[in-house]
């Protein structure tokens, strides 16, 4: 992912929060907000210590940043989105990420119908 399409600063997840809605499975909660004037999606992680030791955390995120990497075409461009990760997604391979995350955001209207996982 390139910087710009990252949510780093505390204030831009805080507004997120507030202002955004907020859609869950049992492995992750994504919440979006749609910015106007906005070119590409951007994305703020969000993976707790609950999760694991730091491996474990950095690998779901690696998981979920190319999942989106690879959704990027399907998915609505004027948005943010914040992911936070449940426990469950420690136990999760790349596939099973990618399956729950498309399955979260087909909940939350914002992924193409057309493109559906073959996994």
């Amino acid at each position: 992912m390139k910087k710009r399409q990252r949510i780093k600063e505390n204030k831009e997840f805080q507004k997120v929060f507030k202002e955004g809605k907020s859609f869950a499975n049992r492995q992750f909660v994504v919440y979006c907000l749609p910015r106007e004037g906005q070119k590409e999606f951007r994305i703020g992680l969000s993976v707790g210590k609950k999760i694991g030791k730091a491996v474990t955390r950095n690998k779901v995120k690696r998981y979920i940043r190319q999942s989106f990497l690879e959704l990027k075409d399907d998915l609505r461009q004027d948005m943010d989105y914040v992911i936070i990760a449940r426990l469950p997604a420690a136990n999760l391979n790349y596939h099973e990420t990618k399956k729950s995350l498309e399955h979260v955001l087909k909940i939350a209207k914002v992924l193409n119908k057309k493109k559906v996982s073959k996994e």
